[in-house]
This record gives structure tokens, sequence and C-alpha cells, in this order.
């Protein structure tokens, strides 16, 4: 395991999208198999919840390359994700935010309450999706004209700098000379002269700025640049709820509406170099992007390929005590109409929900699937039902994921100068308390890794800094020696592991 420490300097710890080669496909029109291989990388067992998400996946692909007509008419084949907490149903959702190219939201059915009553409602899962669309494609689009908006913005700094030159020239030059008595006419001539002098002046030190600026030779030096300032309006405001915006909506539509009437104020700001670079080529490529095409678009592709993630759906099934199930059934009611395909009103236009592909996943330990209400049941015609993890399972996490918990431990100690020597036997060992301590206490899966992890190292990670240089090993007697007790002590086990 010791040569883990050395593949994780190369590894990626923070995924965005799956990594491709030059001839690649991408992420949207990546094969089952290729889904299922990327989340193999992360992921432990689980076979037929990859698979059947990985053909949703594929399915939205297909459904692109219909004829209009038919595509209209195919909707996606919403999934539900059965199993214990700890399983893998949050990884799962969340590797497929970095593989899909499309939005993705992941809420909690425990958060939404049914509309009518205090708190949120389960529309604003759509406008949440609409702001992810909006951002995730306006960062694709500054992405895109990143490069020219860099060389407008070190043409537009020249050019300010150089006016500055000039006027400061200019204004010693009147001091030390003093006004001239001239008649009306020669004044105006002089003024002319003065001020093509200026203009080739300022022209001249542009061409000369414009060459240091490209060789980063002037990035100590400060500039004035002028700067568009906020409102000062109070973000705690609070607003009257309305019926289909939630408050926070109305305060932005409120504060959008000022932004319409009231002129935007700006201020001088004298700053580095090297900052007004990134403040000017921010504000070059905000210039260049096009942000009604953006909304437009980003709501295209929140109806056509986005997807959510419900999870917690079983926690909106229990006993009703006979007044309003306000976040119990109620909620599911209300989402019923979003998963089957309605239009939801966000600030930026009507979005339609048709074609949005939904994942839900619960524990469903004392209750069950057919206990939800009878039409939200028909709207995830995909069943899943994910494994308890056993002791191998439990193994394979701690070593074979590109994100696996020996890897992390490794690198964070790493840094510290302290090089962890992780035996196979030693890893077994945790692998084999954790399984021991899910089937005496609660079983909650790969999560309870991580508690007797971080128990195994606590002396390590406190002492780290005092420990440069040297070498731990990890071995099944240190991992007994911290844990073994408390294990096998269900009343320890219930406070500490």
């Amino acid at each position: 395991m010791v040569e883990l420490a050395r593949q994780v300097s190369g590894s990626d710890t923070a995924m965005r999208k799956p990594d491709l080669g030059a001839g690649d496909p991408e992420p949207s029109s990546l094969t089952p198999k290729e889904i299922v291989a990327e989340l193999d990388r992360y992921i432990i067992g689980q076979e037929d919840a990859k698979r059947a998400v990985a053909v949703a996946l594929r399915n939205r692909y297909r459904r692109q390359q219909l004829p209009e007509e038919l595509r209209r008419e195919i909707h996606p084949r919403n999934i539900l994700m059965i199993g214990s907490t700890g399983v893998g149903k949050t990884e799962i959702a969340r590797r497929v935010a970095r593989i899909v190219d499309a939005p993705f939201l992941k809420v909690e059915a425990t958060k939404f309450t049914e509309v009518g009553y205090v708190g949120r409602d389960v529309e604003s899962i759509i406008r949440d999706l609409v702001e992810i669309a909006i951002s995730m494609l306006h960062n694709e689009r500054l992405d895109a004209v990143k490069e020219q908006a860099a060389r407008a913005a070190v043409e537009r700094l020249a050019e300010i700098m150089a006016k500055e030159a000039v006027e400061q020239k200019a204004r010693r030059a009147n001091k030390k000379n003093g006004p001239d008595p001239e008649s009306p006419e020669e004044a105006v001539a002089a003024a002319e002269r003065a001020a093509q002098s200026t203009e080739r002046k300022r022209r001249k030190e542009e061409r000369r700025l414009l060459e240091l600026l490209r060789q980063n030779a002037m990035e100590d030096e400060t500039v004035e640049i002028e700067l568009d300032t906020d409102s000062d309006m109070d973000d705690g405001a609070s607003f009257e709820f309305m019926p289909g915006f939630s408050p926070g909506d109305l305060q932005d539509s409120f504060m959008e509406l000022l932004d319409g009437l009231l002129p935007r104020r700006r201020v001088l700001r004298r700053v580095p170099v090297r900052e007004a670079r990134r403040i000017l080529a921010q504000q070059e490529a905000n210039r260049m992007v096009d942000i009604d095409t953006v909304i437009e678009e980003a709501i295209q592709r929140v109806e056509q390929s986005s997807v959510v993630f419900i999870d917690e759906l079983d926690k909106t099934v229990g006993e009703n005590d006979g007044g309003p199930d306000v976040s119990g059934e109620g909620v599911q009611r209300d989402l019923l109409p979003i998963i089957e395909g309605s239009t939801v009103m966000t600030r930026y236009g009507p979005v339609q929900t048709d074609h949005i592909l939904f994942i839900a996943a619960g524990a469903f330990q004392n209750t069950k699937p057919s206990d939800l209400i009878p039409e939200l049941q028909g709207r995830f015609p995909i069943r899943v039902e994910l494994q308890s993890l056993t002791e191998s399972d439990l193994y394979a996490i701690l070593t074979e994921p590109r994100n696996a918990l020996s890897r992390q431990y490794l690198a964070l100690l790493e840094t510290e100068g302290v090089t962890l020597d992780l035996t196979e036997e030693g890893l077994r060992a945790v692998a084999q308390l954790a399984t021991v301590v899910n089937q005496r206490t609660e079983d909650i899966g790969a999560r309870r890794l991580q508690t007797i992890m971080e128990r195994v190292l606590e002396s390590v990670s406190f002492e780290a800094p005092d420990m440069n240089g040297q070498t731990v090993v990890i071995d099944e007697a240190y991992v007994v020696d911290r844990v073994g007790d408390i294990a096998v002590d269900d009343e320890l086990s219930n406070f500490i592991l």
C-alpha cells in the first residue's frame, strides 16, 4: 500500500467530468458500458443500480437523435433506488452529476412542505435547476471567450494607462507654462493643436504600454479603473410570499426591478495592474456573452436533458395523526405533477418538466415503495435494490476506488512529511471491525469505515506535525489496539463508533 502515496499525486481527487482522451466520446454520448466503467472507478458493487442509471442516461442521448414529432412522445423512465444508508445511493448520484453534461440537482424530500404551508415547496426544485443551468452555461460561455476577453482587457488597460499618463503630463505642463494672453481665435487654434498633439502622444504611449503589458512588465504598477457597485439594499430583507414564487425569488425579482429603474453607480478604484487585468477581463467577457441567449438555451437544457436526484423519498411515508400531512403525503402529491410533466413558472419564464429525468432513493426500512401514493409509484417504473455491503465489499471500498479512504489519508499525512504504510492485514482488520459494528449496532454501510479510520489514525493525525520524515505502519495489531476493545463493546460502539 505504500505505492499508493506515489499514485495519489498523479490522480484526480476532484473529478468534474470523466477523464476522456482526445478520441473518446463526449459525456453526453457515452455508451452504457462506458458509464458503468466510469462509475466502477469510484463505486464498489451495486451493478443493478449502475446499469439502470447507465441505460437511463443513454436513453437521453437516443431520444435526441429522433425526429421532433416522436421525440416529444418519449418520456424518461424514472428510477427508484432502494437500499439502506451507506450502500452507495448518494455516491452514484454524485458521480452521475459529473458524468452527464447537463444540469443536475440533488435534493432531499424531507426539506419540502406542501404548497400553502411555511417551508420550501417542491417547485423550487425546478427554479433551482434553472439557476444551476444558467450558471453552468454562463461559465461555459465565459470560458469560450476567456482568451479574447484577456486580449481586450490588455488593450483597454493600455488605453486607460496611456490616457492617465498623458493627462498627468499635460497638467504639469500647463502648471509650468501658465496661461498665455491670446485672442479668442488664437486660443481656439492653440487648443486644437494641443488636442492633436495630446492624441498623438496618447497613441504613442498606448503602443508602448501595450507592449510592456504583453510582457507582464508592469504588474506591480497601479492604475485607476471604473467599477460598478451593487445596490446597498439589505440582503436580509424579507418579503411576503406570493403563489408561484418563493420568498427568495420574489426578493431577486424586486432587486432586478430596482436595478432597471435606478442607474448603476460607478466608482473609481486604484488597483495593481495584475488585479486590473482580472477585473477588466471579467468585464469584457461579460460584455461578449449575451445573457438572454444563455437563459434561453439554459431553459432548453433543463427541459430536455436535466437530471434531478430526490433522496430520502421514504421519509415522506409515515403515520398520519389526523392532521394535514404537509411534509409527507402532501409533498408526494406536489411532486406528482412535476414528475409526470407540468409547467413551472420561474423568474426566467415557464419551464416544462415532461422530459426531466428523476432518480429517487430511500432506505424503505420501516416502509415499502407500495406505501407511496399509487400515482407516484407509477412514475418510477424502474426499481433497483442496492445490496448491503459485505466485509469484502468494505475492504474493496478502502483500496480500489480512485477516491478510496486509504488514498485520502496517505495524501493528507504526506503533506506533513509522514508516510503511512497501510498493510493489507491492517485494512482487512478495519473492514472486519466495520462489519462487526454494523451487525451489532445500526448498519450505516461504508460510512462506518470513515468512523473507524478516524479512530485508528487519531493519534498519528494529532502528532503528525512533529513526525516529519517518519513512517507509521498500520497493521492488524495497530488497528485492534486502537479500536478492538470499543468494537466488541456494544455500549461504547453506540457512542464512539
